[in-house]
C-alpha cells in the first residue's frame, strides 16, 4: 500500500491532500509535506510559516500528567503535529480536526 492511501472507513484512501485544523491555524499537507497553511481568524496565507516545505513526521499526545506520547503513524484528533526539516523542529497546538480540502481550495494555494 502507498503512503498516500490510508484505510478510511474500511476503504482505502487515495486523495493526498490532508487539513489539519489547529486552534488558530491551518496546515494543509499533500503527500506528508507542508505545502500551505491558513489562518483561521483571517482566512489569509501564512507565505513565511516555518511548516512551509517541513514533513510531517507524527505527532505527539500531551497527557494530562505532563507526559509525551510520540505517535509516529498518522496524526490524530488531540494531538500535535510534529514537523522536521533540516534540523528545524515545530510542534502545532492540538489538532482539533482533519478534513479534505475542496478543489477550489487546493487551486488557490500559494
Amino acid at each position: 500500500m502507498k503512503e498516500s492511501e490510508l484505510e478510511v472507513r474500511g476503504r482505502l484512501e487515495r486523495r493526498i491532500h490532508t487539513v489539519y485544523v489547529t486552534r488558530n491555524t491551518e496546515y494543509h499537507v499533500r503527500a506528508g509535506v507542508c505545502v500551505a497553511v491558513r489562518d483561521r481568524r483571517t482566512g489569509g496565507w501564512l507565505r513565511g510559516h516555518r511548516a512551509l516545505t517541513s514533513r510531517v513526521h507524527g505527532s505527539l499526545r500531551f497527557s494530562v500528567t505532563g507526559g509525551i506520547m510520540p505517535n509516529p503513524g498518522r496524526p490524530q484528533p488531540g494531538e500535535s503535529l510534529y514537523f522536521c526539516e533540516s534540523g528545524r523542529d515545530l510542534v502545532t497546538s492540538a489538532v482539533e480536526s482533519i478534513e479534505r480540502p475542496s478543489r477550489d481550495v487546493v487551486a488557490t494555494y500559494p
